[in-house]
């Protein structure tokens, strides 16, 4: 009969373990965001089946594996559209997405404003900064970053 202890320790163990792969399949993804994601071989390099890496994935870290990339891809545009010298068809191929449809609609969701119009409302600030004679890497490191979150709810409109 083993003490109660070393059963808590065992699950302990486990759960750290399970921790450090779900971090390492987050690292991949983040490192290999513009290639297409393939949550089975995710899973088989985690040694998990993939649905247990897609529920515990999300348990760890509060979205599923494609969510993670989605926001890592985004978040990698916005900061190629922010520099303003590559277009949004570039930026687009660049980060790994082949519909302009899906891109757009993507960064429209998670930054809460169209790619064009975003990489145009970037380019006012960079080109005051340049002007200023602000080196671009310090004006970029002040504009923060892109912040992948959900764009606000319209109001509702009276009928």
């Amino acid at each position: 009969m083993c003490h109660p202890a070393w059963g808590r320790a065992r699950a302990e163990a486990m759960l750290l373990a399970d921790l450090a792969r779900l971090r390492r399949v987050r690292d991949r993804i983040t490192r290999e965001y513009a290639r297409p994601l393939d949550v089975e071989a995710l899973a088989r390099d985690a040694g998990m089946p993939p649905g247990q890496l897609g529920r515990r994935f999300r348990l760890a870290y509060g979205a599923s594996p494609y969510a993670w990339l989605t926001a890592r891809r985004i978040e990698r545009a916005a900061a190629l559209l922010r520099r303003g010298d590559l277009g949004v068809a570039e930026v687009r191929s660049l980060v790994g997405y082949r519909s302009p449809g899906v891109f757009g609609t993507r960064f429209t969701e998670l930054v809460g404003t169209p790619p064009g119009a975003y990489r145009r409302g970037a380019a006012a600030p960079a080109a005051a900064a340049a002007a200023a004679g602000v080196p671009p890497h310090v004006a970029e490191r002040a504009a923060g970053p892109a912040g992948c979150r959900e764009a606000p709810a319209a109001e509702p409109q009276p009928a």
